[in-house]
């Protein structure tokens, strides 16, 4: 329970965190926040880890002058698309075997057969749509690689969709995060943030179970 409450804290107050982490480590920061988002977008044991949310209050840091923005949102965008990369060679690596294994601590079938519908719905674009659903944005691309998507095609639909990705929510936290009313309740933006980017994630979930209870019926 803890533990749960120090993740929440951590989401919520991003900005009180990164400001320490600024102070505290300087240039490694860039590195710091780099492999944050590696994690998030290259590992399906770390879909947890926040994605819009740190964009965005980055974004915020550096319009107070903490970072420098261009550097900042370069170097996202990078690790934003070896994230991708890597998890799309991992999941080609493993195949499509991953569906006949049973619920592990992080991977669960739920996660995978979520995103399986995401993709029979969006097709190759669920790769750029998927950067901004939780969750399934950790593992789109792992499912781009079990279904050996032609790497091509997946590269630059990856490209495209860490441009679109990172580019709103740091250049939105740049813009935005030096208003004074942003300022002042940075805590409920980051909660609307995380809220509104899981709405895709939910009315998938609600969808696929209405449409099992109509089979069922």
């Amino acid at each position: 329970m803890e533990s749960i409450k120090q993740i929440i804290d951590i989401f919520l107050h991003l900005d009180k965190h990164l400001t320490e982490i600024v102070g505290q480590y300087g240039t490694w920061t860039y590195g710091i926040l780099a492999l944050i988002i590696f994690c998030e977008t290259g590992l399906v044991v770390t879909p947890f880890l926040p994605g819009d949310s740190l964009l965005f209050a980055a974004g915020a840091l550096a319009s107070q002058g903490a970072l420098d923005i261009a550097l900042l949102a370069l170097i996202l965008f990078g690790c934003a698309v070896l994230g991708d990369a890597v998890n799309y060679h991992i999941g080609k690596f493993i195949g499509p075997k991953v569906f006949d294994r049973a619920d592990g601590r992080f991977i669960k079938q739920e996660y995978l057969r979520r995103t399986q519908r995401f993709y029979e719905k969006y097709g190759g674009k669920a790769i750029i749509i998927a950067r901004f659903v939780p969750i399934i944005r950790t593992f789109a691309p792992f499912l781009a690689g079990v279904g050996v998507m032609n790497y091509g095609r997946f590269a630059v639909y990856n490209v495209v969709g860490a441009l679109l990705w990172v580019g709103l929510f740091t250049f939105a936290g740049y813009f935005f995060g030096q208003l004074d009313f942003v300022k002042n309740n940075f805590k409920y933006v980051i909660l609307a943030i995380i809220i509104i980017s899981l709405l895709p994630a939910v009315y998938e979930v609600w969808k696929a179970r209405r449409e099992e209870a109509a089979v069922a019926r």
